[in-house]
């Protein structure tokens, strides 16, 4: 696997956290043979103003052309470059409950990059059962599985009380990538990015946005068997 040369500038976080939301929308348009795309319809397809995408896609040295717009194909090719989507990177779960088997079972990774190397848990019960095509294997074997599979990118679907000792053990294996669905804040060394997931932190958003959509009558009141002093 053959890496590109870092960029003399750096593109900003928020960009970059952008980029994934053009690709997904423009990777529809290429599905439905759209060849060029206009700033501002791509803007509004991904849900972002047209001078913020203007300003982000400049960073990828990408300005569009007057009155045609962005060709589709080589942006998707472009953006996929830079989030180093068109290199193979060796992704292991650890934890195959449902969220785990769900994950393992999801077709779209392959397509974006992402190639799942290897499956572990250390639930008896489950080493040896054939998920998506691979045999899950015991997490006492972590170590050597990302050394032979050259593994790039550990998932975490464990319970909390194990996260952080598989993340210690990933980390200590050389893996620097890490995303982590585990109800936990994960304590890792300097050079190590975590990317956490956590779904009942955006219910909750989600059902503070729905309240206040609603205009909930009880919102801001006291529970009840509850008094104020």
């Amino acid at each position: 696997m053959t890496s590109r040369p870092p960029r003399e500038r750096g593109i900003p976080e928020a960009t970059v956290a952008r980029l994934p939301v053009y690709l997904r929308t423009l990777q529809a348009l290429q599905d439905r043979g759209t060849l060029t795309v206009s700033s501002e319809d791509l803007a509004s397809a991904a849900g972002v103003n047209s001078a913020k995408l203007r300003k982000d896609l400049s960073h990828l040295g990408s300005y569009g052309t007057r009155g045609v717009g962005y060709e589709v194909r080589y942006l998707v090719y472009q953006i996929s470059r830079e989030l180093g989507l068109t290199q193979d990177w060796a992704v292991a779960i650890v934890g195959i409950g449902n969220l785990g088997r769900a994950l393992a079972n999801y077709g779209g990774f392959g397509t974006r990059g992402f190639r799942i190397a290897a499956l572990l848990d250390a639930d008896p019960t489950m080493v040896g059962r054939r998920v998506a095509s691979l045999d899950v294997g015991h997490i006492d074997t972590l170590e050597s599985v990302v050394r032979d599979k050259g593994v790039s990118i550990g998932v975490i679907t464990t319970p909390a009380v194990a996260a952080q000792a598989v993340a210690t053990r990933f980390v200590e294996a050389g893996v620097s990538s890490i995303l982590n669905f585990a109800p936990v804040v994960l304590n890792v060394p300097d050079g190590v990015d975590v990317r956490k997931v956590d779904l009942s932190i955006e219910l909750q958003i989600l059902a503070f946005h729905a309240q206040r959509r609603n205009g909930d009558e009880d919102h801001g009141a006291e529970p009840a068997g509850l008094e104020l002093t």
